[in-house]
């Protein structure tokens, strides 16, 4: 098979082409340095600053799978924000690791509520995808709002601050967080039956369900794990900051996530869904950010450009569009040549 038919092969140089174009604006752009036993670096800073939306992208991905959407993302992360931070602000010491994990586990156990709730509206109730998590996502901001009173909430703990700005062993905690999220789902979904169900479902619902397979369950699993990831990116974005925004925590996270996603491989329609994909479209979309950030373009333009880049991205990846644009012009075949005629001898009489 030619390696350019390789799903991975144009997210791949485009996440190629975006990094190596940082290089003439910033000649020092894959350098990195260890300072005060922690590793810095541009190349490290698109891994960390990536890793909450890695997180929301590979929740999309199962619910992508199953034929789904999930546009309530960014509001889940902005209530998981909300639920720990409000806690924690309440504790006469905050870096109580007690304490914070508490919160950290109140702000997942609601956003699994939440996921459940999606689920629930699109497998048992039969509201189509967009238009029950819609809903969330328009409450759900009201929802964070209502937690933190329409006020940004700060706190001070060192605890909570390690989730989404600490460091473990040189590299930011995040990375690590990410990385365990992207291997329990690759492991979980591909080294069982669970990745090969969630595809029949997103293949043929219907189908599914009349072969004995429970489609209402996986659907509901694949929400109720969105949920739990949108919850756990929330806690990152908040953690970083030390407070919580319910107004911008997650502010267009569910489209970005959607976009890596499908710039990873897995289709809209369902079915077949591709997790090292997933990675490499995360990556790719927080690159095109800071490279936005790198070349100086101004800032009121900054979705514009890229949302072009994004669109000449799916346009490259569209195999029709490949077919009508890149293929070779072949010579028209000649016609074939006109069979030759029998004789036809006739006997003259004498």
């Amino acid at each position: 098979m030619s390696i350019t038919r390789h799903r991975l092969f144009y997210p791949g140089v485009l996440l190629l082409v975006l990094l190596v174009s940082n290089v003439f604006f910033t000649p020092t752009f894959f350098n990195l340095r260890m300072q005060d036993g922690h590793l810095y670096g541009s190349l490290i800073d698109i891994v960390r600053n990536g890793a909450p939306l890695l997180i929301v992208a590979v929740g999309m991905t199962f619910v992508i799978a199953t034929g789904g959407i999930d546009l309530s993302v960014g509001a889940v992360m902005a209530i998981s924000g909300a639920v720990a931070t409000h806690h924690i602000a309440g504790l006469s010491n905050q870096d109580s690791t007690a304490g914070v994990l508490t919160a950290v586990g109140m702000a997942l156990g609601f956003c699994l509520l939440l996921g459940l709730w999606n689920g629930i509206l699109v497998a048992v109730v039969g509201i189509q995808p967009i238009i029950a998590t819609l809903i969330l996502m328009v409450a759900g901001r009201g929802v964070a709002q209502w937690i933190t009173d329409g006020q940004i909430i700060t706190v001070n703990s060192p605890a909570y601050k390690l989730i989404g700005g600490g460091y473990k062993l040189a590299l930011p905690f995040a990375i690590f967080l990410a990385i365990a999220v992207l291997v329990f789902a690759a492991v979980i979904s591909r080294r069982s039956a669970l990745g090969m169900l969630i595809e029949s479902v997103g293949g043929n619902a219907e189908a599914s369900r009349l072969a004995g397979i429970r489609s209402r369950g996986l659907i509901l699993l694949a929400y109720v794990f969105s949920g739990f990831c949108a919850g756990l990116a929330g806690l990152m974005i908040s953690s970083n900051v030390s407070s919580a925004d319910a107004n911008n925590t997650g502010l267009f996270y569910e489209l970005d996530a959607i976009l890596a996603v499908v710039i990873g491989g897995t289709a809209l329609i369902g079915g077949r869904y591709f997790l090292v994909g997933t990675l490499v479209g995360a990556l790719t979309i927080q690159t095109l950010t800071t490279t936005i950030l790198t070349i100086g373009i101004n800032p009121n333009a900054t979705l514009l450009f890229k949302a072009f880049v994004v669109f000449v991205m799916c346009l490259i990846q569209s195999p029709a569009f490949r077919a009508k644009v890149f293929r070779r012009r072949q010579r028209p075949a000649s016609p074939p040549a006109a069979p030759a005629s029998k004789e036809q001898h006739v006997r003259v009489p004498a």
